[in-house]
C-alpha cells in the first residue's frame, strides 16, 4: 500500500513539473542546517507540495536550494518563511 502511494504521488509529481509557464520565477537561497542528504531531500518534497511550487531541488552537503514557482501565487518572503519553518535557515 505503501509503495503504491508513494509511485502515485511521484507520478503526479512528475506530471507537474511538464507544463511550463513563461511566468515562473527561479529563486535560489543558500540554506543552512542540512545535517545529511535526507534534509535535502525531505526539503525539497515538502516545497513540492506547496501551492505555486513547479520545481526544488537541494543540494548536500552544499546546502543550496533552487525553486522554481509561479508569482502568482507564491513568493520570497513566503518560501523563505517556509523553509524556515522546518528548522532550516535561509541565508540573504
Amino acid at each position: 500500500m505503501f509503495r503504491r502511494n508513494f509511485i502515485q504521488r511521484i507520478t503526479l509529481a512528475g506530471a507537474t513539473g511538464l507544463a511550463q509557464a513563461s511566468n515562473h520565477k527561479t529563486a535560489t537561497y543558500q540554506v543552512k542546517g542540512f545535517s545529511c542528504p535526507t534534509c535535502a531531500v525531505g526539503l525539497d518534497t515538502m516545497l513540492r507540495g506547496q501551492k505555486g511550487v513547479v520545481r526544488s531541488h537541494s543540494t548536500y552537503p552544499e546546502g543550496i536550494v533552487t525553486i522554481e514557482f509561479d508569482p502568482d501565487l507564491v513568493n520570497d518572503a513566503t518560501l523563505r518563511s517556509f523553509i524556515a519553518e522546518q528548522g532550516f535557515t535561509v541565508g540573504k
